[in-house]
């Protein structure tokens, strides 16, 4: 069993009984979406643990092999839409040290039902593979401005624990790193398979604005209230 990832916590209260676990995008770390929390209107909500992990350094393709903090390599032509595989040996290391921070949840008295998986960008992406693949059903999944990797194993892996869970997907119409358009075809499959989805875009590139703030605040506080 692989070591446990560092992570950055914050409790909206005291004794929390739910969690997020929120994933950061390629080169970031855990502290990218920390200040966000006090951003969220969460008022009516139970308290709840975010936790935010850092990925693993690797050497990343698409950058020049610099080692930088990802969930899984990224390499040339994989995010313009076409159906290249992504690096599926790290996308399911990563899927398994996210189950792992599951699991710690609840050693630590959260059940899987009141755990979110969020992310951003591969973030997202490992947000949508973990989740929709786990076999205890989770609270949600929120995946931001991020694509479903391994689509094409998606179908036979998707667990029936999870197939009515509540998932939020949201991209920039301009976003000039992941595709609008793989966002979308990401949401059309998941659609199409009876994902209960709710899906926002907005006229901004690869970022967070405040109208999608609003929004997940809103989604967040109907699956965990």
């Amino acid at each position: 069993m692989t070591a446990l990832l560092e992570t950055i916590e914050l409790e909206t209260a005291a004794n929390p009984t739910a969690a997020v676990i929120w994933m950061h995008g390629l080169g970031a770390d855990g502290n990218d979406f920390v200040p966000i929390v006090n951003e969220i209107d969460l008022s009516g909500v139970p308290g709840i643990r975010f936790i935010f992990p850092h990925a693993p350094t690797r050497p990343v393709t698409i950058n020049n092999g610099y080692v930088m903090r990802a969930w899984y390599d990224i390499s040339f032509g994989d995010l313009d839409g076409n159906t290249r595989k992504a690096d599926e040996k790290g996308v399911r290391e990563s899927q398994a040290q996210i189950g792992q921070l599951i699991a710690r949840e609840n050693g630590r008295g959260i059940a899987t039902c009141k755990i979110v998986l969020a992310g951003f960008s591969q973030g997202g992406a490992i947000a949508l593979h973990t989740g929709l693949r786990y076999p205890e059903r989770l609270a949600g999944v929120m995946a931001l401005s991020t694509y479903l990797p391994l689509a094409e194993s998606f179908t036979k892996e998707a667990t029936p624990a999870n197939a009515k869970t509540p998932v939020f997907m949201a991209h920039g119409t301009q976003d000039p790193v992941v595709p609008y358009a793989m966002g979308r075809g990401s949401r059309d499959l998941l659609q199409q398979a009876g994902y209960a989805l709710e899906w926002q875009e907005y006229p901004m590139q690869h970022s967070v604005c405040l109208e999608e703030v609003a929004d997940i605040g809103r989604w967040m506080t109907g699956v965990l209230a």
